[in-house]
């Protein structure tokens, strides 16, 4: 990679450096914490990875946590796996996300948006109304500390009154947006064995109507753990089989109690899936999530209680979350439940428009998808309240920059486009937004703050302008405190800590420049990512090969230089068998179903077989470096492969696809 200086495609005008929190929070911290006054975000960063306790300890007063007891020190243990953050404190991250009630209790928190695009507010008080009113029934129902509560919901109102309700009393949450299919939510819950279950009857989107009570009720009879389900009449429909009504459990006018416990208390589940088995049910506690997401939205996203926030996400990933924390900041937070481009591929910037929306966040392929549609956001809305558009899921192509920076400075607008990257595994960005620095094409502006980012060579050397693998050398205090059902911790530690002892490895290739800022070259596993949402190959594996015509499958998960991302599905067939129209119709149908609509591949392509190790493992990562056009020789070692020969196959399909 050149390391040849280019001109920023933006830099920041001097009067939002001033404003903002970061250079706020530094000049703060360099008179009451020993920061850095001067040398600005470099320096910063580089005092707050050297110096991690002062500079979480700084966090945590900037912004007012309340711990009801207080911390013996910020870091009782640094190892990784392991660390121990703020031991001794007690604290809730419920009653900080309701804190603006008391100044601003009649301004909305939440405006939740549906495909008719009119926004219908939830005022600060309102929510802390039906917080407090269903953390009470909650409790009542029996839920104590550490039960998991499970929803099987989109983004409404109702989820994020659930998610805070459970935090409140201390419970753990968990959910999956209600286009998952059965087998595939059934997989993430029966791991955690939920007490409590909401549910919508249906959702709607793409200008349909979709009926879930069917797979409602199977999630009913394979969770034996439910002592209660509870009926959100999203379609209208009447609550069946004993299910509570929303509406009443969330009728009172009860004061929230907020539950104190341990600052490594369990928060929510989040699940992401690697190539092999279940997915891994990831746990990230109240304290961690709660300082970690203050310093992501208030420092790096220059959110305070001016803004409005809105994500094009669901409930399914870590994004939902991550929108949800908006509430920490005092910001009001946007929701929207639909399709990304209902009725049409502008529809995200109609939100956008009409809600207000300060800080706009959504995926790469979703601004590919607008520029190729010819759409002129801000020609065609008002978007004059916009100070930053954010994107995540998958790198953000140089012509994304580009043609976003150009539809914005034809309007005479000063546009921040922040393309961050990060992981479900820590709720987090390890690298993107920095509201005091320039934004060049293609880049990441910079490692996050308290993150000691990294690109390494196999042999764990720190590599500069090259291609290397993403690690963090230093605890974050939202890593996982754990799996569920890892009792000896070895699936945490084989997940990120087998390839480097004591050292994160996240599993992208990056390359740090020698300017600080940072490049995302996309998966170096073969972890599907498509729209942000990761699924393992193996849930692809277990669908299709239940079709008696399916004998193997491999799937692969391309991430394209336009920003696209192609996912082929190779499948050997079971003799006799033909790929015809009714096989891929049924083998789409399937996937659709019985896991997701977004993991549909692009293609099915009939191979002669599938390779594999020597111990029987199908090989997915040496395909996908084949078909991005890495000579096989360097792609694979010869020694390991059952049949070599079947890797010409796919070489050659990569030499016809380039």
């Amino acid at each position: 990679m050149s390391t040849v200086n280019p001109e920023p495609l933006w830099r920041p005008d001097p009067q939002r450096i001033a404003k903002a929190q970061v250079t706020r929070f530094q000049a703060w911290a360099a008179e009451h914490h020993g920061a850095p006054a001067d040398g600005g975000y470099p320096a910063l960063h580089r005092w707050s990875v050297d110096e991690l306790e002062s500079f979480w300890e700084a966090v945590t007063q900037w912004f007012d946590v309340r711990f009801s007891t207080p911390y013996a020190r910020v870091l009782g243990d640094r190892s990784l796996p392991g660390a121990a953050w703020f031991p001794g404190a007690m604290l809730n991250y419920a009653e900080h996300a309701l804190r603006a009630a008391a100044t601003r209790p009649d301004e909305p928190a939440l405006l939740y948006v549906d495909e008719s695009h009119a926004p219908q507010p939830v005022t600060w008080s309102e929510l802390r109304r039906q917080v407090g009113a269903l953390a009470a029934r909650l409790r009542a129902l029996g839920v104590r500390p550490g039960d998991r509560v499970s929803g099987y919901v989109p983004n409404i109102p109702q989820a994020v009154v659930a998610l805070l309700a459970t935090a409140a009393v201390g419970g753990v949450w968990t959910s999956c947006a209600p286009d998952f299919g059965a087998r595939s939510v059934l997989d993430r819950f029966q791991q955690v064995e939920p007490v409590v279950l909401f549910t919508v009857d249906g959702y709607r989107y793409g200008g349909k109507e979709h009926d879930r009570r069917d797979v409602v009720a199977e999630l009913r009879r394979e969770l034996p753990t439910l002592r209660a389900v509870v009926h959100i009449p999203l379609l209208g429909t009447e609550a069946t089989g004993g299910a509570l009504e929303w509406s009443a459990l969330t009728a009172g006018d009860e004061e929230p109690v907020f539950e104190q416990v341990p600052f490594a208390h369990p928060l929510w589940v989040l699940y992401s899936s690697g190539t092999t088995g279940l997915p891994k049910a990831i746990v990230q506690s109240q304290g961690g999530i709660l300082v970690e997401h203050l310093k992501q939205l208030g420092l790096h996203c220059d959110l305070g209680p001016e803004d409005r926030f809105f994500w094009y996400t669901s409930t399914g990933w870590m994004m939902w979350n991550f929108l949800v924390s908006g509430l920490l900041t005092g910001t009001t937070v946007v929701l929207y439940d639909g399709s990304p481009g209902h009725p049409d591929t502008g529809a995200q910037w109609r939100i956008a428009e009409r809600t207000g929306a300060t800080l706009y966040g959504t995926s790469a392929a979703y601004v590919m998808a607008c520029r190729k549609a010819e759409v002129h956001p801000a020609r065609d809305f008002d978007l004059s309240r916009i100070q930053c558009v954010a994107t995540t899921g998958s790198p953000l192509p140089p012509d994304g920059f580009r043609w976003l920076h150009d539809e914005f400075a034809e309007s005479g607008a000063d546009l921040w486009i922040a393309s961050v990257s990060g992981g479900t595994d820590v709720c987090s960005c390890f690298a993107g937004a920095v509201p005091t620095l320039p934004v060049y094409i293609g880049e990441l502006q910079a490692p996050s703050l308290g993150t000691d980012l990294q690109s390494w060579d196999p042999s764990g050397h720190p590599l500069v302008d090259e291609v290397g693998e993403l690690v963090v050398t230093n605890p974050m205090p939202s890593m996982p405190v754990h799996f569920w059902n890892d009792p000896d911790g070895s699936r945490y530690h084989d997940s990120y800590f087998d390839t480097y002892p004591g050292v994160w490895r996240h599993g992208d290739w990056i390359t740090v420049t020698s300017r600080g800022s940072v490049v995302i070259h996309g998966r170096s596993d073969s972890t599907l990512n498509r729209q942000g949402v990761r699924m393992g190959s193996a849930d692809i594996y277990e669908v299709v090969e239940r079709l008696p015509e399916i004998k193997e499958s491999l799937v692969i998960g391309i991430e394209q230089p336009d920003g696209g991302y192609w996912m082929p599905l190779f499948v050997h067939l079971a003799p006799g068998a033909v790929l015809d129209d009714a096989l891929l119709g049924r083998i789409k149908q399937a996937i659709r179903e019985q896991l997701s609509p977004r993991h549909v591949p692009d293609e099915v392509i009939e191979v002669p077989g599938v390779p594999h190790t020597l111990t029987g493992k199908r090989i997915e990562v040496p395909v996908k470096r084949l078909l991005q056009g890495t000579p096989l020789e360097k792609a694979v070692n010869p020694g390991s492969v059952d049949n070599l020969e079947l890797l010409h196959f796919y070489e050659e399909l990569a030499r016809k696809k380039a």
